[in-house]
């Protein structure tokens, strides 16, 4: 176990100092190429399936209903008052909680048996269907947030309360960087979405742990990361000579405070430094053929798009980033789920299905973990009026859909049954910390032993949670 407390007495400055090689003599090697960031765990627990993951992440809450999880007893009483039992004592979001009735809504979706596994997916998700012998579906998530700040928050750092380090940190920090040049984390989030719901840096943030692990959004544009560039009139030598100057400076403020963020500032402008020639070459799509961008979709030629950051995320995993994490707004249908899920499919589907495939034929989805999903479901009840054949649907933790594909998983299967209405578990639930857990599994972490020490306590990613969800191995 590693702790703050340990990080405090024998930094990695102090050991450089001890064995006659001072910060200033190692940044006056000049542009020579520096290690990859190290984690703490030296060797994994148990060999590693996924070596990398990607999380396409779909904010707002993704309806189970019109995607993964048919009901035709809700078709069939559409409009109908949904059972009292069904309910029974759940907490109900105060956008429904006043409704005196709570009419059931049949799916406006139709849905197919799909691939060789035959996996029941519905027809708004027609390339999700090709891959289906690709993919672990779990209908049976489950969380306890109700509302979108908790639960997005819930996903990203294993706790509803903002502060804790990102599951991207944490992979960053146990594991440490696959390569020299780019973050272990970098996060996309897709221009083209609705804003429905804010996004904040701190859900890829790194907490209490060392900053060099929090992730790094990258952006559309000439300036992908934000002060990358030099100013004019500074060329890389200037900047060189300054990097060296501030190293030295920063090593002795380091060996009078024994601070490892001083560590972390050094690395991080290091990893700057070298990111100036790393970071255009990755987000450079000119040099992919016609036949990629049409796997992908037409929107994969404008970039920040969701399909271009798709594209931009095989690119990193080519380059053996660790962790990378899209983010896809405009999925809180309150009203018109008929218009709202058939919009936010056409823009995803195409691209998150492509994604499988590219990695796939490359050789890389073997140990390349993919993660599809959002922060919880949607009612089986109409949220509101019903308009016609359209309706509305409010948040849902009790049960919802995701998927997984890559590295370890067992593909071509369907984890978990929810009952007869959508609404609640059956059997084979998995909890978000259970989600985590085994993600950590794949990677060939045991999610009980990646711990850090912090204000007199132990934290983990799973906190005092989480179960390996072995049906999801391969």
């Amino acid at each position: 176990m590693h702790s703050y407390d340990d990080l405090m007495r024998s930094t990695r400055r102090q050991f450089l100092s001890r064995t006659g090689l001072g910060l200033g003599a190692m940044a006056m090697a000049q542009l020579a190429p520096a290690a990859a960031i190290p984690g703490v765990i030296a060797k994994p627990h148990f060999a590693p399936k996924a070596k990398r993951v990607i999380y396409l992440f779909q904010a707002g809450g993704p309806s189970h209903l019109e995607t993964f999880d048919f009901k035709p007893v809700l078709r069939e009483g559409h409009g109908k008052a949904l059972p009292k039992e069904i309910i029974g004592n759940q907490r109900l979001s105060t956008m429904s909680g006043n409704q005196s009735l709570l009419p059931m809504a049949g799916s406006f979706a139709n849905f197919t048996k799909s691939g060789r596994c035959g996996t029941e997916i519905s027809d708004t998700l027609p390339y999700t269907q090709k891959i289906a012998d690709d993919i672990c579906l779990v209908r049976t998530m489950h969380t306890e947030a109700i509302n979108h700040d908790p639960a997005i928050t819930f996903f990203c750092s294993g706790n509803q309360v903002s502060g804790r380090p990102s599951m991207g940190a944490w992979a960053s920090y146990g594991l440490g960087s696959l390569n020299d040049n780019l973050p272990a984390f970098i996060v996309l989030v897709s221009k083209n979405a609705s804003r429905d719901q804010p996004l904040y840096s701190r859900l890829w943030g790194a907490g209490f742990l060392p900053s060099e692990h929090q992730g790094v959004q990258f952006r559309a544009g000439k300036e992908p990361v934000l002060y990358l560039t030099n100013p004019e009139g500074v060329s890389p030598h200037v900047r060189r000579d300054m990097l060296d100057a501030l190293a030295k400076l920063n090593g002795y403020q380091a060996q009078q405070q024994l601070d490892p963020e001083i560590d972390a500032r050094v690395a991080q402008a290091e990893m700057a430094f070298r990111m100036q020639t790393s970071v255009p070459d990755a987000t450079d799509l000119s040099g992919e053929t016609e036949e990629t961008f049409n796997l992908y979709g037409p929107d994969s030629k404008t970039p920040g798009n969701y399909a271009a950051n798709c594209l931009l995320a095989r690119r990193l995993i080519e380059r053996d980033v660790r962790f990378i994490q899209l983010f896809h707004q405009g999925w809180d249908q309150h009203g018109d789920v008929v218009g709202g899920i058939t919009k936010q499919c056409k823009q995803t589907d195409q691209a998150s299905a492509a994604l499988i495939t590219d990695l796939k034929r490359r050789g890389l989805l073997d140990d390349t973990l993919v993660v599809w999903g959002g922060e919880f479901g949607r009612t089986a009840y109409c949220q509101g009026k019903m308009s016609g054949n359209n309706y509305g649907r409010d948040h849902h933790p009790r049960c919802f859909s995701i998927w997984l594909a890559g590295g370890g998983v067992k593909a071509g299967t369907a984890i978990g049954t929810t009952d007869d209405y959508g609404y609640n578990i059956v059997e084979g639930g998995v909890h978000v910390h259970d989600l985590h857990a085994t993600m950590l599994h794949l990677m060939g972490i045991d999610h009980e032993k990646l711990i850090y020490k912090f204000q007199g306590r132990y934290f983990r990613l799973t906190d005092v949670h989480g179960t390996l969800v072995k049906p999801i191995l391969a």
